[in-house]
């Protein structure tokens, strides 16, 4: 088990400001309205030399009515039995409310070390006023501001006294592959990461919206190793009616743009529609690899033949990027879902596919003297040489006399004998034609 922080107290006192604070990000949405932050969300830290993550967690709730702060309640008793050390947030501005005592009865059960944080002693008026939070019977409590940091080097000093010492922790999450899943809301995102790893790790709704930050998950088993990223819903720009969504929305799209593969979910019930070929144009656009899941598959009423179609009409709105693995899940059921897993390790294996030189000329000059490019206003171009650029997805460069005059029907073509040849399912391919 590595160094965990996880960050817990009741809504709005700070958690999500020092999580960006100890993670040097933004990746926590922070705004002054209670049960912004849902699912539990991670990050990596470090400290004079000393690596660690961190989690941050949604505002604990006792006794609410209201679904989301129920699974929040879940969602932080998880974070606290993954932490090595807990930290407690509380406001000096309010001193202790009955939430905050309901808080600390449970991290006494927990018997994990507790740190006891007086977040918004923004200046030195307020020295002095969380006095109050020792009768909690937690231990020293550290005066802290998580929006200016002044506080936070004494806290993570103390801290990481308490780590391991013989956890190796280089960062090696961030050299796994990192498979994102994306979509429109509400198409069974978090429920595909919740039945992969087999615990309730991210919430899960009818309400479309549910999840608003991007949501890491390092998946470990079968012989697989990668980071999931749940992302939240990508709607039509004119759909996003908060603030807190159209910042959901940009980390869903940044996601896309950090990771190797991504997952494309689609509901059965509707099809693809125009909001899902936005999204799968920007997959494409950042040039990442692709598997497509048809989600909600036990809602469609079928024969022998729906499949077949179905899969048909998919590939005719992906034109003219559709060499996509098509797969047909239910979360639900946990149906083919780890069909999909293989086939996304398939398809990032074929977009970090490097091929050798000679072997390229030798397989791409043989089709090219079968098929040559077609002659423009009398001049014959000539490819004289193929080689693989030295990019992180598939692109290559193709050496001729006259690159302006090769049109765009031979370029696919090209593409293509290239997709047969080398295997380059569900990755778009970058061509180049270059002066020689």
């Amino acid at each position: 088990m590595g160094n965990i922080i996880a960050i817990v107290g009741r809504p709005n006192v700070g958690k999500s400001t020092l999580f960006n604070r100890l993670t040097e990000s933004n990746r926590a949405i922070v705004k002054e309205v209670s049960g912004v932050t849902r699912d539990r969300l991670y990050g990596r830290g470090e400290w004079n030399g000393t690596e660690f993550s961190v989690i941050d967690t949604g505002g604990y709730v006792k006794g609410s009515d209201d679904i989301f702060e129920a699974e929040i309640r879940k969602q932080v008793i998880i974070a606290i039995e993954e932490a090595s050390v807990i930290v407690f947030m509380l406001d000096v501005m309010t001193g202790i409310v009955d939430l905050d005592e309901v808080v600390a009865k449970l991290l006494r059960k927990s018997g994990k070390k507790v740190f006891v944080v007086a977040n918004k002693v923004d200046n030195t008026q307020r020295v002095g006023m969380s006095s109050e939070f020792w009768s909690l019977g937690l231990g020293v409590v550290y005066d802290l501001s998580a929006t200016n940091g002044s506080g936070s080097g004494e806290l993570l000093d103390d801290i990481i006294k308490e780590f391991d010492k013989d956890v190796d922790e280089a960062n090696e999450e961030s050299n796994l592959p990192h498979i994102a899943i994306v979509g429109k809301p509400n198409v069974g995102k978090s429920s595909l990461v919740n039945a992969l790893t087999g615990e309730d790790r991210n919430i899960v709704t009818d309400i479309s919206g549910t999840t608003r930050d991007t949501v890491n998950s390092r998946y470990k088993s079968f012989g697989f190793d990668f980071m999931l990223v749940d992302t939240a819903g990508i709607r039509k720009k004119a759909k996003v009616q908060e603030d807190i969504e159209y910042y959901s929305v940009l980390r869903s799209i940044r996601a896309i743009e950090n990771s190797d593969v991504c997952v494309f979910m689609v509901d059965a019930t509707e099809g693809i529609q125009k909001q899902d070929l936005n999204i799968f144009y920007i997959i494409e656009k950042n040039s990442k690899g692709v598997v497509v899941l048809i989600n909600k598959w036990d809602l469609i009423e079928k024969d022998h033949k729906t499949m077949g179609e179905y899969e048909e009409k998919i590939r005719e709105q992906l034109a003219p990027f559709n060499d996509v693995p098509i797969i047909f899940t239910s979360t639900i059921e946990k149906q083919r879902i780890h069909k999909a897993l293989e086939t996304v390790m398939e398809v990032h294996e074929n977009r970090t596919r490097k091929i050798p030189t000679s072997e390229l000329n030798d397989v791409m000059q043989e089709i090219i003297m079968a098929t040559p490019p077609p002659s423009v206003k009398g001049k014959y171009v000539r490819i004289k040489y193929i080689q693989q650029l030295p990019t992180h997805s598939p692109a290559f460069a193709f050496f001729c006399n006259l690159p302006q005059y090769i049109p765009d029907s031979y370029k696919r073509f090209l593409e293509n004998r290239l997709r047969d040849e080398f295997l380059f399912t569900g990755v778009p391919l970058k061509i180049f034609f270059r002066k020689k």
